[in-house]
Parts: C-alpha cells; structure tokens; sequence
C-alpha cells in the first residue's frame, strides 16, 4: 500500500503540552492497530478510540506536515513514524527498571515500553533471592552494580517499582548519574531538581479521575 504520509521535519521548538500529550494517545493506538495487522486508520477511527475530536486530531497532525488522504486514511507505519520524530522519541533510548517483584516483573516481561521504541536495558534489585534470575530476557542485577551499568548501558530513563521508603534514595542516586527521566510507580512523594522529569502513576488515583469524570 502506498504511504500516504510525506516527510516532516522534527520541530525547531518545543512543541505545547497538550499537543504532546494527545499525540502520545494517537501513538498509543496506532501502535496498537498495527499489532493487529491494520495498515490504514482514519481520523474517525483515531477519535473513537482517544475520545479526542476528529478535526483537532486533523489540526494536531497538520501542524507539523500534510498527512494521510482523504477517502484512505493515514499509513499506520508511516504516522507512527512521523509521530515519534515529533516527540524525539526515534532515537536510542534505554531504561533501567528498580525492583523485581510482582510489579518490576510484569513491566519487564511486557512489550509496554519497546512498542513504542525504548529499551529496558538493566533490572535492579538487592533480594539476594533475584539477583542473578532471569527475567523478560534480563538477568537481576545487584543495586551495587547501578553506577557502572547505567553508565554503561547509556540509560536515560528510569522505572522505579520498589517500596515507598526506598524510593528516594534511589533517585537521588539517579540523578547524581545524569538520568533526568523517571517513572515513579511507588507511592512516594519524590523530591527531584526543576530539570529532573517525574511522572508518577498510581492505579487508585486513575481509577478516581475516572470515576469522577463518571459520577459529575
């Protein structure tokens, strides 16, 4: 099938917030669609499963070049692309995971993060019962080991699935080593510098969100 996508040049600025986060959820579902074999999508299509109007999805993709055709759709290869130039997600980008339990192990064993192009890279723990198991294809490293392997393995982003009170500590050291992105699946409250990046992700608080845009 043709790509009916043309070229388009990563932005000169940083691109807003909200444009970020709704091509975030286009790249979402493409990546989705194209594991299950779909080729084409249209905006519609795109707007039924983001709950993100099809004309500002329209708007969104043509801020940044001329995409798709009508009465065809746009190239889901292609989009997902040109999506992940926009965000400066093409690139090499390796992750480091903290903690081997339940939670650390779902995340490594799933295709969660490579889908959408990042690599989990190391897998830390300091149960003398997981260190040096294999899990989703790594073995568990020892915490002593963090300086030379996140070096090493040029990591730029870390996943912490470890108990609150140790939370901290662990990105403090993080960000002694240069990592300037983390994901905090604890239910600590971490206190990082202005250019350290730190999302935190608590299912309660996403089961709230929703029941509240439910219940009003």
């Amino acid at each position: 099938m043709t790509d009916q996508t043309q070229e388009t040049e990563r932005p000169a600025e940083r691109i807003a917030l909200g444009v970020a986060a709704r091509l975030s959820r286009y790249l979402m579902v493409l990546t989705q669609a194209r594991k299950m074999g779909q080729e084409t999508i249209s905006s519609a299509q795109l707007a039924d499963y983001t709950h993100v109007n099809s004309t500002q999805i329209r708007r969104d993709l043509s801020g940044f070049g001329k995409f798709g055709k009508r009465g065809v759709g746009y190239n889901v290869d292609a989009l997902i692309e040109q999506i992940r130039r926009i965000l400066q997600t093409s690139g090499k980008s390796n992750i480091a995971l903290f903690g081997a339990g339940n939670l650390g192990a779902a995340i490594a064993t799933s295709d969660i993060f490579a889908d959408h192009g990042f690599s989990v890279v190391a897998l830390f723990d300091v149960d003398p019962s997981r260190v040096g198991t294999e899990i989703g294809g790594l073995t568990v490293s020892h915490y002593d080991q963090l300086r030379e392997i996140v070096t090493s393995e040029e990591v730029v982003v870390a996943v912490l699935a470890v108990p609150p009170q140790t939370a901290q500590a662990i990105a403090d050291d993080l960000v002694q080593l240069g990592v300037r992105v983390i994901f905090n699946y604890s239910e600590a409250l971490l206190q990082t510098p202005p250019d350290v990046i730190v999302h935190s992700s608590s299912p309660a608080v996403d089961l709230l969100h929703a029941l509240y845009f439910y219940l009003a």
